[in-house]
């Protein structure tokens, strides 16, 4: 299990080293680009598969992009925790594996990360998509208030906001408003707005994108508690405690955050649990294949 390549152990390995290097450059491109009207998650982020965003390459190239150019420190924060605990771990399994076992790893583990967050948007999204069928049906006033509850929390979008403005108004004067216009503004809610010159202008909740590289690097971080579950490592610099502890209380926090799916909450969190699954599955494949390497 310690099998380590000839040459000695490499704090630096060539993969690590360059999916960190690839990994900063694309944020500052993000960030260059986004100060000329260009946002690069639009054409690059993982998309929701009925975004007229959506190309299938983004299932891969979403793990090169990080935060947002308009948020610089949330972007900071975002790629330097996932760039930390990618050379933390990621560095052992390198030296452990080769390079080039360890990139299929970690690209699977993305993927992977990918698909599970594709199949829960889908049932999100089906769910509203059957509610708004549903209100189109009988639009009230006070099916209006529930699909709002149900489906719509904050931070709200432009065209939430244009939505919540509109309930507000039927609640004030129900005979000046017209049940067809509410309709109307879910709808661009869900798929977006199109200008006079059917030029799309403004996301709807579909056109959302997703980037990181958390779902890889939570990948890579099963694989260490996999393979070394008895390593020890420092909460807080300070409080040593086993891998295979560490990444079992990742694994039920992030379940439960996206069970919770708090309001506000932008974190895919069920693609994190996808790169672990694809994590394990991988090397239960490998396991079988090579027993040299990890038995």
């Amino acid at each position: 299990m310690t099998d380590f390549r000839p040459g000695g152990f490499q704090l630096l390995p060539p993969v690590v080293k360059n999916l960190i290097i690839i990994n900063v450059l694309m944020v500052l491109i993000q960030y260059v680009l986004g100060k000329f009207g260009i946002d690069l998650a639009d054409y690059l982020g993982l998309h929701y598969w009925s975004s007229h965003y959506f190309k299938p390459w983004q299932l891969l190239t979403h793990m090169f992009l990080h935060g947002s150019y308009d948020n610089v420190d949330a972007t900071v924060l975002h790629i330097f925790s996932n760039m930390f605990a990618l050379w933390m771990f990621g560095r052992i399994l390198e030296n452990m594996w080769g390079p080039k076992r360890f990139l299929i790893f970690y690209l699977v583990c993305g993927l992977g990360a990918a698909i599970c967050h594709l199949g829960v948007l889908t049932y999100e999204h089906t769910a509203i998509e059957s509610a708004f069928n549903a209100y189109q049906q009988n639009p009230t006033l006070d099916a209006l208030q529930i699909f709002i509850r149900q489906h719509i929390s904050p931070p709200l979008s432009e065209n939430g906001a244009r939505l919540i403005n509109a309930y507000n108004q039927w609640a004030t004067d129900p005979a000046a408003f017209n049940p067809n216009r509410s309709c109307h503004l879910i709808y661009n809610y869900l798929h977006g707005t199109f200008d006079a010159n059917h030029q799309f202008y403004i996301n709807g909740i579909f056109d959302e994108a997703t980037v990181g590289a958390s779902g890889a690097v939570f990948g890579v971080l099963f694989a260490f508690g996999y393979l070394f579950p008895n390593a020890m490592l420092l909460l807080g610099f300070f409080v040593p405690v086993k891998a295979k502890w560490v990444v079992g209380a990742y694994a039920l926090f992030e379940l439960y955050a996206g069970l919770k799916n708090s309001a506000g909450d932008n974190i895919a969190h069920f693609a994190h649990i996808g790169g672990m699954i694809f994590a394990f599955i991988l090397l239960r494949i490998w396991a079988k294949k090579d027993r040299s390497h990890f038995y």
